[in-house]
């Protein structure tokens, strides 16, 4: 892959065309996972794009950084910071989307004692001995949208940071104030569908969404042992071709799953749809505002 390729990746729009994999979108939730990380990829991930260039810009990440990479998705962020000139390492639990990541990073270009990795697993534990001594460490899937995330970054923070050189930075992202966040209306359908399945005793409720709260960056850095070195806030609109593509995406990203859970798939796509009927654009496009912030913490 050259360098203007990557680089034509990095910068792709918002608003993204519709590809058809599915011929219902209430099926997402149960398709099989390769489709549904698929529509991670080809829908949902660039999304926080401008949020990953802002932080990287603020960094100043290039040919000196080598970055480890949490939740790293299909790796879009990862071979965003492989056009700057980083070496990237990224670890994810779900195997179709590493399988993904490995297809997007396969044209980076690897030397003999950094090459690109990728790992399966939950957290930075999966990495092997050799790996090097980071001076970056990312953490791009947003806080405040599930119940439990904080404490599952903090965990998966504390078991990357020993693979870190000192005062190395840590990037944390969160949704912005939910006034701020067109989105959050729309997540509020998992929350609402989700009480059904908790107020029936049902088990398995999973990590049904939540409102985010100010402090949810500080208190995931402070709980992995962190120090606060800056913020910033990005405007990351989630643009789509069409309701179809709307539905497709936010489904992909996990937070409905709770809900189809309690209720059923065409259940979750109805009122999904109802949801979204307010940001459809007079072109059928559809457009939400929203705002995420980023924390800059560095390591111990």
């Amino acid at each position: 892959m050259t360098s203007r390729r990557i680089g034509a990746l990095s910068m792709t729009p918002t608003l993204v065309r519709h590809h058809r994999h599915h011929a219902n979108a209430a099926s997402a939730p149960t398709a099989d996972a390769g489709a549904r990380a698929r529509d991670w990829a080809e829908i949902q991930e660039r999304m926080l794009v401008p949020l990953y260039e802002a932080a990287y810009a603020r960094l100043e990440v290039g040919p000196a950084t080598r970055l480890l990479g949490l939740d790293c998705g299909s790796g879009l962020a990862l071979l965003i910071a492989a056009s700057r000139g980083a070496r990237v390492t990224g670890v994810e639990a779900d195997p179709d989307r590493v399988a993904l990541a490995r297809e997007r990073l396969s044209g980076t270009e690897d030397t003999p004692d950094e090459p690109t990795r990728l790992y399966e697993g939950e957290s930075a534990e999966v990495c092997d001995g050799a790996a090097p001594a980071y001076n970056l460490i990312t953490a791009f899937e947003p806080l405040g949208c599930a119940a439990g995330d904080s404490e599952g970054l903090a965990a998966a923070l504390t078991s990357a940071i020993p693979l870190a050189e000192r005062g190395s930075a840590v990037v944390l992202v969160g949704w912005g104030p939910p006034e701020r966040c067109a989105t959050s209306s729309v997540l509020r359908v998992a929350s609402r569908l989700t009480e059904t399945l908790r107020a029936t005793g049902g088990g398995g409720a999973g990590r049904g969404w939540r409102p985010a709260l100010r402090d949810d960056l500080e208190d995931a850095a402070s709980r992995a042992g962190l120090k606060p070195d800056g913020s910033g806030r990005v405007a990351c609109p989630f643009g789509y071709a069409d309701m179809d593509s709307a539905v497709r995406g936010l489904l992909s990203t996990g937070l409905f799953d709770a809900a189809v859970r309690a209720t059923d798939p065409a259940q979750v796509e109805k009122e999904l749809v109802e949801a979204l009927h307010p940001h459809v654009r007079r072109d059928g496009t559809v457009w939400m505002s929203n705002v995420f912030r980023y924390l800059i913490a560095r390591t111990p």
